[in-house]
C-alpha cells in the first residue's frame, strides 16, 4: 500500500490508522503562525462508524487503502440485511441495511449499486446517482402558478418527502439525485 505524507490527505481518501480503515470526511489545512503547518482530518472509521479527529503534519506518513469497486445486483432484505449478487461470478454478499442511511428507500429490486471491498470484506454500497421514483401525493397544480423558484412537497412510491416544482402532478414519474435527495427532472 502506498504511504501518503500527512499534507496530502483529501476528503473520500481511505486510511489505514490505528489498526483500522477509516475514511476522511473534512480536511482543514492549518499553518499556525509559530509551528509548522498540519492537516486537521475529521475521519469516519468504515466498519463501525465511529468518529476521530486526527492532526497530521506534513512529516507524518500515513497509509493510503484502495478499495476495489464492485458492480453488484440487490436481490432482497432479510432480518436488515441486504442481499447483493456479483454479476460476474454470481458471488453473493451481505451488507446490513443500515450502510445506506437515509438513501435506503431508494433501493429498487434489481438495481445495480458499487459495493467496496477491502480484500473481500465489504465495507460500503452506492447507489446510482439518479433513481426514478413515482409521485404518490402532492398537491394539485395551480394554473398561474410560474413564480420562479416555488416547490411544493410530494411523496414518493418509497415514502420518501421531496420538494417538486409546481407542474409535476400526481402518479409522474421523476427522476431524484440520490446523493441530495432532491428533485432532478421528469423521467
Amino acid at each position: 500500500m502506498p504511504k501518503i505524507n500527512g499534507n496530502e490527505i483529501r476528503p473520500g481518501n481511505v486510511l489505514e490508522h490505528n489498526d483500522g480503515l477509516w475514511v476522511a470526511v473534512k480536511v482543514d489545512h492549518v499553518k499556525p503562525g509559530k509551528g509548522g503547518a498540519f492537516a486537521q482530518v475529521e475521519m469516519k472509521n468504515l466498519r463501525n462508524g465511529s468518529k476521530l479527529n486526527e492532526r497530521f503534519r506534513s512529516a507524518d506518513k500515513v497509509e493510503r487503502v484502495r478499495l476495489e469497486q464492485k458492480d453488484m445486483q440487490f436481490l432482497y432484505e432479510t432480518d436488515g440485511m441486504l442481499s447483493f449478487m456479483d454479476t460476474e461470478t454470481f458471488e453473493q454478499v451481505e451488507l446490513p441495511a443500515d450502510i445506506l442511511g437515509e438513501r435506503r428507500p431508494f433501493l429498487q429490486d434489481g438495481m445495480t449499486i458499487v459495493v467496496e471491498f477491502y480484500d473481500s470484506e465489504a465495507l460500503s454500497a452506492t447507489l446510482p446517482q439518479k433513481v426514478t421514483c413515482t409521485v404518490v401525493e402532492t398537491e394539485p397544480v395551480v394554473k398561474g402558478q410560474t413564480a420562479a423558484n416555488s416547490f411544493k412537497p410530494a411523496v414518493l412510491d418509497n415514502g420518501v418527502r421531496i420538494s417538486v416544482p409546481p407542474f409535476i402532478a400526481q402518479d409522474e414519474k421523476i427522476i431524484v439525485n440520490t446523493e441530495t435527495m432532491d428533485y432532478s427532472e421528469r423521467a
